[in-house]
C-alpha cells in the first residue's frame, strides 16, 4: 500500500476531503521527524513507539581495495509496535 492509498482509504471513511487528509498525514510525518531528531521518543498507546537507536561503532571490509574501514557510531530512527498491534497482524496471517 502507497501513501496515496493510505490517504484515499481514510478520506472514503471518514468523509474528510483528501487534501485535509494529505496535509494532516504530511504533518504528522513532519512531527515525527522533527521529534526524533531532537532524541525524543513518541509513544502512541496502543499503535507503538518511535525512537532514536544508537548504533556502536564497528569495523567493516572494503572488499575492491582489501583494506578495514570504520564505520562511525551514529542515530538510526526505530519502531516498535505495541503489543495490540502484534496481536493484530498474527491473528490475520494465522496460517
Amino acid at each position: 500500500m502507497r501513501k496515496v492509498d493510505v490517504i484515499n482509504k481514510i478520506a472514503s471513511e471518514t468523509g474528510i476531503p483528501k487534501v485535509d487528509v494529505l496535509v494532516a498525514l504530511e504533518t504528522f510525518f513532519d512531527t515525527v521527524k522533527d521529534t526524533l531528531s531532537t532524541g525524543e521518543s513518541i509513544h502512541i498507546r496502543g499503535f507503538g513507539s518511535f525512537q532514536v537507536k544508537k548504533k556502536a561503532k564497528k569495523f567493516g571490509r572494503d572488499i575492491r581495495r582489501n583494506i578495514t574501514i570504520e564505520i562511525p557510531e551514529r542515530n538510526v530512527p526505530s519502531f516498535k509496535p505495541s503489543n495490540a498491534f502484534v496481536e493484530k497482524v498474527m491473528e490475520n496471517h494465522k496460517a
